[in-house]
């Protein structure tokens, strides 16, 4: 005997329990008439009708747009279009093979990083590395805080534990990585993460308002990065889908995201772009990034862990941030002499914008994640046919 899948046993269940003007089809066999009906039989009826309905349509109905010609990401689309995007460069953008198709994004509700994620910053070795990069790049670091104010041991604590000094900007497709965050609060995608956190029958609804709460604050948080990817990559003069960097979507030493890179990038070396993989940019953008959110001398402590705050809502990550600048300060090289903007040439100075914006620089294992930290949890991608910064 052909046994039946239980997709189509649940889908024969759905057949008998939906009304027939609802499901526009007619019963093909009277229904038998029952002998007798136990009190409150109706309800008891009504509600294992509706509890098979909704498992049969969770089994058979895709969710909400996943599978339509614009390989799921059409909610993004349209937005993208309605805010003023040429929709043909857009399309382009989601339908080329190097973007995967958006699948969904399961999201937590209480995102954290841990705080032993940045303990080894401190640590001797860590320490002596950053002391390195302070060294190694103080020309340039110098510049900065003589433009801003902002203390050059500061900048390079950043620089260090963000991407250590340029080491590890991360090799993730950052409009991907951006386009996914920002679909969080996509019809389909909310339904889902409702009933993986609140319950699919009858949800709680506390734990409902705040999936709903969570996903509009990614969803805030990361539309105006996919947008201003766009410009970015203009900017730059490189492939939107070129463009890597963290799980996040941030880019280059200091890990700026685009609106950041918008906002405080700073054209230190005078050549006519802002080139966040190059030392001196990286340095002038992350210092006027800082001076922008408030340093200045003469700042209480409370004042300065409220600055780096805004560089990374991690109360782990400003006190490393903050002790590993005091310790850069107790063997701070000379100061230097500064002199104009200097246009760098050569490949042991500054490689293409091109090809630092596409680079995959991962030469290290990262030891942050992002993406957890914001709450995200990881699903395995499909086969494709192809903190940082947020203010």
């Amino acid at each position: 005997m052909h046994k039946r899948s239980p997709v189509r046993q649940a889908a024969e269940q759905v057949e008998v329990c939906v009304p027939e003007k609802a499901a526009g089809i007619l019963p093909k066999r009277p229904e038998p008439v029952p002998a007798r009906k136990p009190e409150h039989s109706a309800v008891t009826a009504s509600r294992r009708c509706l509890l098979l309905v909704l498992a049969g349509w969770t089994l058979l109905a895709p969710r909400v747009g996943w599978a339509d010609e614009d390989r799921g990401w059409r909610y993004l689309i349209e937005r993208l279009v309605a805010d003023g995007l040429d929709r043909e460069r857009v399309v382009h953008a989601f339908a080329d093979p190097r973007m995967e198709p958006f699948t969904g994004l399961d999201f937590g509700l209480n995102p954290r990083a841990p705080d032993s994620l940045y303990r080894g910053f401190l640590r001797a070795s860590s320490v002596a590395a950053a002391r390195r990069c302070r060294t190694t790049h103080a020309a340039d670091l110098d510049a900065a805080e003589h433009t801003t104010g902002v203390p050059a041991s500061l900048v390079a604590a950043i620089l260090y534990v963000e991407t250590g000094c340029g080491r590890n900007t991360g090799s993730s497709r950052v409009f991907y990585r951006l386009a996914r965050l920002a679909m969080a609060n996509e019809p389909a995608n909310m339904r889902a993460n409702i009933a993986r956190l609140a319950g699919d029958v009858i949800p709680d609804t506390e734990i409902e308002r705040r999936v709903r709460e969570r996903a509009q604050y990614l969803e805030d948080t990361f539309y105006p990065e996919v947008r201003a990817a766009f410009d970015v990559a203009d900017r730059m003069g490189v492939d939107l889908l070129d463009l890597r960097g963290s799980p996040s979507g941030a880019v280059g030493f200091p890990q700026f995201l685009p609106t950041n890179y918008l906002r405080y990038g700073i054209d230190a070396t005078g050549d006519g772009h802002v080139d966040l993989f190059d030392i001196a940019d990286a340095a002038a953008s992350c210092a006027a990034y800082l001076a922008g959110k408030g340093w200045h001398d003469g700042l209480s402590e409370r004042d300065r862990h409220a600055v780096i705050w805004h560089y990374n809502r991690s109360e782990a990550y400003v006190e490393a941030v903050l002790t590993l600048a005091r310790r850069l300060d107790t063997n701070a090289p000379p100061p230097v002499q500064h002199a104009a903007a200097r246009p760098r040439t050569g490949r042991g100075a500054s490689h293409s914008k091109t090809a630092t914006a596409a680079r995959s620089t991962g030469t290290a294992k990262r030891s942050r994640h992002p993406a957890r930290a914001l709450g995200v949890v990881g699903r395995p991608a499909p086969p494709v046919v192809a903190q940082g910064s947020a203010s």
